[in-house]
């Protein structure tokens, strides 16, 4: 069963997108992460183009955000303090970033950019933070327990002046690396069409040394907030946004996160880490293969008839 989509201009599965909706909604869920790192490539790999994916993909985190930001408030799994920290920052960094993409986009370098920054944004995460639970793991099993923090007592970008003290996180921080973070993750959120949860998870989980408990449901609030920023500004700036595939893929996409959120919670945080790790160097090593690899038919001539 096809259906057109007018801004992507190409008829799509409707059963497809659905599905894709709900798996990547699923592991969403699973792991408290917006799922625009992996609904934007498999969009491009199905032949959208890469503007209007990256442009339609913000309504679909916005929405799976949603869930996950209303189910961490019911379980007070969520520092309003320090979301509020990070919306500000993510609101002047997704600005930024949809200003970026039209310059680019207008440059005609738009799907270049996006391909090398997946790959080298995460291939460099993955890894790292692959190695780092690894690492965890065999301590673990050595017996071998991470040495505790003294009292006043962490790293240097902690002690930067404007220092705010977070008590649901058990964090005392200057606001300076935080709001640095969600500058950063709001700006490329929006050039690549991703939520930016995988980046700020792991840096809150081993940065700033934030609990996981608290760490996902914080998250989710700052990508539901600067995903909406998003796709207001790439409707009315860039006019990307496809209507009828970001309904398709927020359908198929709040089904499957209620699964993944329950999947979720029987996850330790070890194995979470290292799931998520796997997941994010897949992601990076397929882009990869689509720059090696050549392809098949570098050209096509095809007859059109009226």
């Amino acid at each position: 069963m096809q259906i057109y989509l007018p801004i992507a201009e190409m008829p799509v599965s409707i059963l497809l997108l659905l599905a894709m909706g709900a798996a990547v909604g699923f592991v969403s869920g699973l792991f408290g992460i917006g799922g625009g790192f992996l609904m934007t490539p498999l969009l491009i790999f199905l032949g959208i183009p890469p503007a209007v994916a990256v442009a339609t993909q913000s309504a679909q985190i916005a929405a799976s955000s949603t869930t996950g930001t209303l189910a961490a408030l019911r379980r007070d799994a969520l520092d309003v303090k320090l979301a509020l920290v990070l919306v500000g920052g993510g609101f002047v960094g997704t600005s930024l970033g949809v200003w970026f993409f039209a310059a680019l986009r207008r440059a005609g370098q738009l799907e270049l950019v996006i391909v090398l920054s997946y790959v080298t944004l995460f291939t460099v995460l993955g890894s790292l933070m692959l190695a780092e639970s690894l690492r965890e793991f065999w301590s673990s099993r050595r017996g071998v327990t991470r040495p505790r923090r003294r009292a006043g007592e962490h790293p240097a970008y902690l002690g930067l002046p404007f220092r705010m003290r977070f008590p649901r996180s058990r964090l005392y921080s200057s606001v300076i690396p935080i709001l640095g973070l969600a500058l950063t993750v709001g700006f490329i959120g929006a050039v690549l069409g991703i939520g930016g949860a995988f980046i700020i998870v792991p840096a809150l989980l081993y940065l700033f040394r934030v609990p996981t408990t608290v760490v996902i449901g914080t998250s989710q609030a700052q990508v539901l907030c600067t995903a909406l920023l998003a796709v207001v500004l790439q409707a009315a700036l860039n006019g990307a946004v496809d209507i009828i595939l970001a309904l398709l893929l927020i359908l198929g996409g709040v089904f499957g996160a209620q699964f993944g959120a329950r999947a979720g919670r029987a996850l330790r945080a070890e194995l979470f880490r290292f799931l998520l790790a796997i997941l994010i160097l897949a992601v990076g090593l397929r882009f990869m293969i689509e720059i090696v690899v050549r392809p098949t038919e570098p050209y096509a001539i095809q007859e059109i008839r009226r």
